[in-house]
């Protein structure tokens, strides 16, 4: 038994209470009341109904005190007692309200919050065993699902694992392509994790962003999404996300007119760009994770070039894209296009085709590599005490004697960053497509003679040469009538060496590439009428290559010849120029016409400088080239006697 007097505390469980039973058995539990909650409980349990009896108590007990006080009251020896008992009463009484008006009016003592009544009603036993009985039977569906799929997946790896009996596990299967995927990747182990490297850094490159990739083990199954025939490989790779999907730098130049705004730049991203198949094998994952992470690092090194070079005109360097003159009026735009295939938005088909140049892509992936070889691969100091990195070039330019000029190129050659090569090969490729663009319309516009072009094709990125031959159709033979031109295209302009090996320098405007060659044509015409003259028997009466006779030339000069008959009774007059176009002149006089003092004369073919000459139609004369109606104008007007 208990002890009298001893105090026995009980403490209510600390299990909440359950409000709701679902469907499925899910039981929804009441949260714990918080300590305003509690007083507000508390207070609500308060019975104010008990006070008219606890007066009437407190009556008849203040009674029964007044008869004891009454017996055994004494006076107080001090008269003012009472009072000051009164006083002190009243000060603690008005002391207790300014409390209670400090607490109501400023609310930070205390918040006066409305009590709420509690209207859930408490549920029955019968009602909660009735809602844990009425599951539906969609629930059950669900349960069974749920169960016959881990069934099925139990026995597919019950059913793999009696096939790998026979041949290879998965796990030998692991470390086999494991050791293919060492052999081409770098991989070290971080605690139970593999990680492979995926940047440039071990060939030279010094670029801030990593490339670590995470190879793990292929434990899920393949997925009914992605087709039955999807194959299944026991490695996987997890690559970073800001080096998914696809990139590349797409090159374009063109022709800026004044009134177009600099900025603009259309991208023309290719059909299917981006998107990587989901059963793509783990090293053409990593080749592409590999080229997104080079074509960065190659932007961001042209785009810091591009900052700091300084020039006539300044780069453009806007978000992905930098923008460079090359010419005037003809710039060199560089995208970098980065595309993952996941909600990318297209703007419809594109109607014009993609202006790329790839050559020019894939100049400056090579310079790039390049910097990463020169990086790690310097000269040996030869003798071991000369400076480390010196070029064998620079150490030999002391006992070769090396210019000062020889020395200045070869230190601004190497001096160059990507960015000014790249546009030295842009420059090029712009001069090369002009030229090419003058030879093919000037050969299609002049039929007669014919104008050849053979492209050299040893070239280099920044040089290339192109032969011109002018001869006339059937009369190639005559090789002492050819024109031939030699145009060796640079970076800035075009040096040209002509057939008496005179050369000229021409600037990047193809108009004067155009004017040199309809010059070489009207040359052509001359020499082409001296040396069938010759083969005829005409004789060559004089020449001049510089024409002050006629219609003033656009450009270069006028040349003319005069040719005479064997029987000197026939004069041939041609002149032919780059504009004016080629004009045949004939002069016949009868040698009954001629002044007797002109008889002394010993050579009679000085017997016909003057005289009218008619110029002759050669469209209404038959033959298919200019020495063809030549030479049956030579055989026509020639007289025998």
């Amino acid at each position: 038994m208990a002890q009298s007097g001893v105090t026995v505390s009980i403490e209510a469980v600390h299990e909440n209470q359950i409000q709701e039973v679902s469907l499925d058995g899910h039981e929804t539990v009441i949260p714990p009341l918080s300590m305003s909650e509690c007083l507000a409980k508390s207070a609500q349990k308060i019975d104010f109904g008990e006070e008219d009896e606890g007066i009437e108590g407190k009556q008849t007990s203040e009674e029964g005190t007044t008869e004891k006080e009454e017996s055994a009251f004494q006076p107080s020896l001090w008269p003012w007692d009472s009072v000051r008992n009164k006083l002190k009463t009243s000060l603690t009484e008005i002391g207790v309200l300014l409390d209670v008006l400090n607490i109501a009016k400023e609310k930070k003592y205390m918040a006066i919050v409305q009590v709420q009544q509690d209207t859930s009603e408490p549920k029955s036993a019968l009602q909660l065993l009735a809602k844990k009985k009425a599951i539906s039977l969609q629930s059950i569906c669900g349960g069974l699902n749920t169960a016959a799929s881990v069934l099925i997946s139990g026995a597919e790896r019950l059913k793999r694992s009696q096939e790998e009996k026979g041949g290879v596990s998965s796990h030998d299967k692991f470390h086999i392509e494991l050791l293919k995927l060492r052999q081409n990747w770098r991989l070290k182990k971080v605690g139970n994790s593999i990680i492979g490297d995926l940047s440039y850094r071990s060939a030279g490159s010094r670029f801030w962003q990593g490339g670590t990739f995470e190879v793990t083990k292929t434990t899920s199954l393949p997925s009914d999404q992605e087709g039955s025939t999807a194959q299944q490989y026991p490695l996987q790779v997890v690559i970073p996300s800001e080096l998914e999907g696809s990139s590349y730098l797409q090159l374009e130049i063109k022709s800026v007119p004044d009134s177009m705004d600099l900025m603009s730049v259309t991208l023309q991203v290719p059909d299917g760009f981006g998107r990587t198949p989901l059963n793509a094998h783990w090293q053409s994952r990593l080749d592409t994770a590999q080229n997104v992470l080079f074509c960065k690092e190659l932007f961001a090194q042209l785009a810091r070039e591009a900052v700091q070079l300084k020039s006539n005109v300044p780069h453009v360097v806007v978000s992905n894209q930098i923008i460079t003159n090359i010419f005037p009026g003809v710039q060199l735009s560089i995208v970098l296009c980065h595309s993952t295939g996941k909600g990318d938005k297209k703007t419809g088909p594109h109607s014009g085709k993609m202006d790329h140049k790839h050559v020019l892509e894939h100049s400056l992936h090579q310079l790039l590599r390049e910097v990463h070889h020169r990086t790690l691969h310097l000269a040996a100091p030869h003798p071991v005490t000369a400076p480390f990195g010196m070029s064998k070039r620079r150490r030999l330019a002391g006992p070769t004697a090396m210019s000062r000029s020889d020395l200045k190129e070869m230190s601004d050659r190497s001096g160059e960053t990507l960015l000014e090569q790249i546009i030295k090969q842009a420059r090029h490729e712009v001069l090369r497509q002009r030229t090419m663009s003058v030879i093919d319309r000037l050969a299609g516009e002049i039929p007669d003679p014919q104008i050849m072009a053979h492209w050299s094709c040893l070239n280099s990125p920044l040089q290339s040469n192109v032969k011109i031959i002018i001869t006339s159709n059937g009369y190639e033979g005559m090789r002492v009538t050819w024109q031939s031109l030699d145009l060796e295209i640079g970076v800035d302009g075009i040096l040209v060496t002509t057939k008496d090996r005179r050369t000229l320098k021409l600037s990047f405007q193809e108009k004067e590439v155009e004017d040199i060659i309809r010059w070489q044509v009207s040359q052509h015409h001359i020499a082409l009428s001296q040396n069938l003259a010759r083969l005829i028997g005409w004789q060559v009466l004089s020449y001049n290559g510089c024409s002050g006779v006629g219609e003033m030339e656009g450009f270069a000069c006028a040349s003319s010849i005069q040719l005479v008959a064997p029987n000197n009774d026939r004069m041939l007059s041609v002149r032919s120029g780059p504009t004016s176009g080629l004009h045949v002149f004939l002069k016949i006089d009868s040698s009954g016409n001629l002044d007797p003092s002109l008889s002394s004369l010993v050579d009679p073919k000085w017997l016909n400088l003057g005289g009218t000459f008619r110029e002759l139609d050669l469209e209404q004369i038959e033959g298919r080239n200019l020495a063809t109606k030549l030479e049956l104008i030579m055989a026509m007007v020639n007289k025998k006697r």
